[in-house]
């Protein structure tokens, strides 16, 4: 396909054009190929299409965070072209290599949206939940590729009633004394929401997919901060669960910014984690959903002294 001259990028502001898959691949392109990182994807065949279908009454979108992804961005956008969503949302942010030329020019047609200052991942996904129409959207970041087979869990997880389905990487964490800070913190909310079943499950990890009531009643601006977003959808009641796994760990892209074990991603994550506690200390007090057991810290204050004499 020839590249378009000239495409400029636009605001938020622009038209948003639906979004539509224009062609499936036949069984002959049945093939695995390697991702930048080495982790193998396959390509889904005639033969697999069935078992991709969406769910015939709902509409179904992706959003796409990307900064500085023209190696990877392609090849995210293949697997959600073989999905046929209903609209596939691209947020290009703070990019000074081809990312928005790749997306523009991708035969998925996503909507493209441009900022030319760096928002962060969360950010670009809460616009792009903004953005949205469809009853169901899938987020995803625009340098890990991942198997359309692999995303449909999540999907129909939300078709079935589930309202956030995240994804299950508490498998891949090993023992408890080898976790890092961040996966800690994690944990340590989802216990003091009394959720222990979610183990160190949280929407700061994709793919995961929120259903329209949910982004609704938590608001696309609290989903900048994905903790509290998930705090808040728990306190609401709504229905949260982790349905699949998808090992993103082998395949994140190593930046200065996210290793090691101090470092600003790290730092981030935990200062938002540490801001969903402060918020739900409000509410429960402090020492969250942990009783106080059979100390008396009253005494100690001398409130409770019993006069002698």
């Amino acid at each position: 396909m020839k590249k378009r001259i000239g495409s400029k990028p636009f605001s938020l502001k622009a038209k948003v054009r639906k979004s539509r898959a224009k062609r499936l691949p036949s069984a002959k392109n049945k093939k695995r190929r390697s991702s930048p990182r080495g982790r193998e994807i396959t390509r889904v065949g005639a033969s697999d299409v069935a078992a991709l279908r969406l769910p015939p009454d709902l509409r179904v979108a992706a959003v796409v965070s990307a900064m500085n992804e023209e190696a990877a961005i392609g090849k995210v956008l293949d697997q959600l072209q073989l999905l046929r969503l209903h609209e596939i949302i691209v947020v290009v942010n703070g990019s000074t290599d081809g990312t928005w030329h790749r997306v523009r020019n991708h035969p998925s047609s996503p909507v493209a949206l441009w900022f030319p200052e760096r928002l962060g991942h969360d950010v670009g996904r809460a616009v792009g939940a903004k953005v949205s129409q469809a009853e169901i959207v899938l987020f995803l970041d625009g340098d890990i590729p991942i198997s359309a087979k692999q995303l449909m869990p999540f999907i129909q997880a939300v078709a079935k009633g589930c309202d956030i389905a995240l994804n299950n990487v508490t498998p891949f964490l090993g023992r408890f004394a080898r976790r890092d800070p961040v996966t800690v913190v994690k944990e340590f909310l989802n216990r003091s929401l009394s959720r222990p079943d979610l183990g160190a499950n949280s929407l700061t990890a994709i793919p995961h997919a929120l259903s329209r009531k949910a982004i609704e009643r938590i608001t696309p601006a609290r989903l900048a901060v994905p903790p509290s977003a998930q705090a808040a959808a728990i306190g609401l009641g709504l229905t949260v669960s982790a349905p699949a796994s998808v090992n993103v760990f082998n395949t994140n892209r190593h930046r200065a910014s996210n290793t090691g074990l101090v470092n600003p991603v790290a730092d981030l994550i935990i200062g938002d984690h540490l801001e969903a506690l402060r918020e739900l200390m409000e509410l429960q007090g402090e020492r969250l959903s942990y009783p106080d057991l059979f100390r008396k810290r009253e005494a100690a204050s001398g409130k409770e002294a019993i006069p002698c004499g």
